[in-house]
């Protein structure tokens, strides 16, 4: 996630859509808000607590800081093929994207006339383009395209161009159980370092904004398939919302709202076993002064950061603990998915001397007593075995050179954390260099064809089942050291969630 994102939450926050907007939405959206809407607030989590209390939503299980949102959708007529947009840190270096989305959705209600696509930061039209978004907001606001459902998780099936199904759960987290501090041990926490002076931008749009809408992907560890796969055979029973083709051929999106209180207590039973100290410490061999990981923040660590840093202070300013802005909403997705791949974050450098930078690592690297070899036009390993490298391989690519570097007895577990230890103080000692993270290989390769002073860096990803047990062996991740799925892959914004009161 970038400064963008935050954006995105600002602007589109200035929607209003009030509980009368339900009176309108034929039968599957014009639910009964529920009896829940005068019930008690929730009590800060308590240790060991494996009751739900109720808050102004839906149930809260406090123990696993887990809650039944009330989400919002559009209202009836809306197209969601024109509607739902992927996440606007994708696409960041491919213009005509945007602009075959721009055609597609033209005159029609969308998230595109909500969001800040990254792709347009560089045109330095931030108040321009922010202002446009805010006309639209008012637009929308007064025509109530937005309605409040009754609360609920929402099991989201998406077909993408890899995978026939990738299963998710919609639901909000508790922040009061989330930490993004080096060495935490809370029940959700980060798979990738926290960036801090990433937050305040964030922070300073994020504070006053009303709805959120991230892209917070969260991974739970499931082998056994005992959370999200088993409302799927109940799916007949559910209200389907929402069931469309997506844009740019990224597949399919069906989502069913769970309401059930049961299929509710049976996901949270079912997550209370993957949270048991017990399993903790058999499946990642942790020590007794460790505790169990549950939630694993997988895609928007930073979003997730800066709702904790938001919450922290309207707390502070006397909140209730019942406070809408004390939850996040995020999709659960199990690791273990088969629909869900993982794929790696690659380097992009622009306005760079690439000779200048082969030769700069190689002495850097040297200097930390490593051998450095470059086998000439040589390509990049898939998959990283953790745990187990004695060498880094990484492809260079650029007009004059490319080849795969091959870096022995390297200081740090993962290839990305070596490339970033040289390639960031390279980038701020050279205030012309541009640095970008990209998802698709194919987007440097064009690149660096093009520019003589392009130079792309194409890493490995690290294997998916192993993901949160290196996270607790190892710590937190470098940024940007893996992506779930290649940009088409990506999360879609459709629903929304009201955070301030």
């Amino acid at each position: 996630s970038s400064v963008s994102s935050s954006v995105f939450l600002s602007v589109h926050a200035i929607l209003g859509c009030g509980a009368e907007h339900c009176l309108s939405r034929p039968c599957k959206l014009a639910l009964a808000m529920g009896s829940d809407s005068q019930a008690p607030t929730v009590a800060a989590p308590s240790a060991g607590s494996s009751g739900a209390a109720m808050a102004m939503e839906g149930p809260v299980f406090e123990d696993l800081g887990l809650m039944a949102p009330r989400l919002l959708l559009p209202k009836e007529g809306v197209d969601m093929s024109k509607w739902s947009v992927i996440a606007c840190d994708q696409y960041t270096s491919e213009m005509a994207y945007w602009q075959r989305v721009a055609e597609f959705v033209g005159d029609s209600p969308s998230m595109l006339n909500l969001t800040f696509p990254e792709v347009y930061l560089p045109q330095k039209r931030d108040a321009e383009i922010i202002d446009g978004i805010l006309k639209k907001m008012e637009e929308y606001s007064s025509s109530g395209v937005l309605v409040p459902l009754e609360p609920g998780f929402m099991l989201v099936d998406r077909k993408t161009p890899a995978a026939e199904s990738r299963l998710g759960l919609v639901v909000a987290l508790d922040l009061e159980l989330y930490s993004f501090e080096k060495g935490s041990q809370s029940l959700i926490r980060p798979t990738e370092k926290t960036i801090e002076s990433r937050l305040p931008p964030r922070i300073a749009i994020r504070k006053d904004a009303p709805y959120e809408s991230p892209h917070i992907l969260v991974l739970i560890d499931d082998p056994d398939c005992t959370v999200i796969e088993p409302l799927v055979s109940k799916r007949d029973t559910m209200n389907k919302l929402y069931d469309f083709d997506l844009m740019e051929s990224s597949g399919h999106l069906v989502g069913h709202h769970v309401t059930s209180r049961q299929d509710m207590d049976t996901v949270a039973e079912a997550l209370r076993r993957l949270a048991s100290k017990e399993r903790f410490q058999e499946k990642y061999g942790a020590s007794d002064d460790q505790s169990p990981i549950l939630f694993a923040v997988g895609d928007g660590n930073h979003s997730l950061a800066t709702a904790k840093r938001c919450w922290e202070a309207v707390k502070e300013k006397g909140a209730s603990m019942d406070h809408p802005a004390r939850f996040a909403m995020v999709e659960l997705n199990n690791v273990h998915d088969a629909g869900l791949c993982f794929h790696p974050i690659h380097r992009l450098v622009e306005d760079v001397d690439p000779a200048d930078m082969v030769a700069s690592l190689t002495k850097h690297f040297e200097a930390e007593g490593s051998t450095v070899t470059f086998e000439e036009g040589a390509k990049h390993d898939e998959t990283e075995d953790v745990g187990h490298e004695t060498t880094h391989r990484i492809e260079f690519v650029s007009k004059a050179k490319s080849g795969v570097f091959v870096i022995s007895s390297p200081k740090l577990v993962l290839a990305a954390a070596t490339l970033d230890s040289w390639l960031n103080p390279y980038i701020e000692a050279n205030s012309k260099a541009q640095l970008d993270y990209v998802h698709e290989d194919y987007t440097i390769y064009a690149k660096c064809k093009e520019e003589e002073t392009a130079a792309g860096f194409l890493l490995p990803t690290i294997n998916k089942n192993d993901l949160l047990k290196t996270v607790v062996q190892e710590g937190t991740l470098p940024r940007k050291t893996f992506s779930m799925g290649h940009a088409p892959e990506k999360r879609f914004y459709c629903e929304c969630r009201k955070i301030l009161t």
